[in-house]
């Protein structure tokens, strides 16, 4: 026997015997999907524009009588909905076991305002899906009092029509806390250079985004193959499975996914405006300025900078950027 493989021969697998094939799996929710263009300006104006915070602000542990800042007070925690998977905004660190992120600090500002205090235990974080953003606001059964998800501001999520009222609510949006815009992630060595290459290829984008309808119009060629997955990193499993060319959303959201796999790299310029908002369910009005208060605080402090400086300043080239400023909105 030994003479024959020395030859060159092969032995036939015995029965029994172990073959390795590395496992490849597709993300439990991951479809190729053909999402509806991006709907067409619309009658909601500015959808950037927010309600102006009170004059003057409550001051911490002491919310007016009658708001819905004093039954959060009353109750004893702020409920946030939350991302748990994206890194850098909103995910579990392995080490502490604790929610972390740009989102996760900018929800503790908003608690502190409330209570006075940044114990953890005044902010029950619940992990939502990406889609269920709108949907855990507008729920009868125990909803979220505030979203902070790397949410996009636009006037399809905060008008009443039909199609919002059907699936989720419309919401109300505070003013915008942070500028993103979408971009591409591929492996190094791509031939994928911006979205004009993306002819042909299968791209991977989280499932209610406005990055998957952002994939159906120009610059991005229309024949691009649209992946639809339930969390960010379910993108990257992908990537690097081979199942899909390309990671297409947000560049803050790629900055976290690139930090993961150093084999990765951001391609192209951004091909669209993200303003993040902070998302309230619109029978909160008093709350939603509120919230406007608590961030024109943190811009004015030098908070919002320390928060950017932690989380994006490490992978983001130059120095921390002046923070979004406020739009304001007549009072309802």
């Amino acid at each position: 026997m030994a003479a024959m493989l020395g030859a060159g021969c092969s032995s036939p697998t015995a029965p029994g015997d172990a073959v390795a094939v590395e496992p490849r799996v597709i993300p439990a929710g991951a479809q190729i999907v053909h999402p509806a263009p991006p709907s067409p300006p619309s009658t909601c104006g500015d959808p950037t524009a927010s309600y102006p915070p009170p004059s003057p602000m409550p001051a911490p542990g002491n919310m007016p009588p009658g708001t819905f800042m004093a039954k959060i007070q009353a109750r004893g925690r702020l409920v946030v909905g939350v991302d748990q998977n994206t890194y850098l905004w909103g995910y579990r660190d392995p080490i502490t076991g604790l929610l972390s992120g740009f989102d996760i600090d900018m929800l503790r500002q908003v608690s502190q305002a409330i209570f006075g205090s940044n114990d953890l235990s005044k902010v029950e974080f619940r992990p939502i899906a990406n889609a269920d953003r709108m949907k855990e606001l507008n729920t009868t059964t125990d909803p979220v009092d505030i979203v902070a998800f790397t949410m996009t501001i636009n006037c399809e999520r905060e008008e009443p029509t039909p199609a919002t009222l059907k699936q989720h609510g419309p919401v109300d949006f505070s003013t915008v806390y942070f500028e993103a815009g979408q971009q591409i992630l591929v492996p190094k060595g791509s031939p994928i250079t911006g979205p004009q290459d993306l002819g042909g290829k299968r791209v991977c984008a989280p499932k209610g985004s406005t990055s998957e309808r952002n994939l159906t119009v120009s610059p991005v060629p229309k024949n691009v193959i649209i992946w639809e997955v339930p969390n960010q990193t379910d993108c990257l499993v992908m990537l690097q499975q081979g199942e899909v060319d390309a990671i297409s959303t947000d560049n803050t959201i790629l900055q976290g996914l690139a930090a993961q796999d150093p084999n990765t790299q951001l391609v192209g310029p951004t091909f669209s405006q993200e303003p993040y908002g902070m998302a309230i369910s619109k029978a909160h009005p008093d709350f939603t300025a509120f919230v406007n208060g608590v961030l024109a605080n943190i811009r004015s402090d030098g908070t919002w900078a320390s928060i950017y400086a932690k989380w994006l300043g490490p992978f983001t080239p130059g120095p921390t950027p002046a923070p979004p400023p406020a739009t304001y909105k007549a009072t309802p």
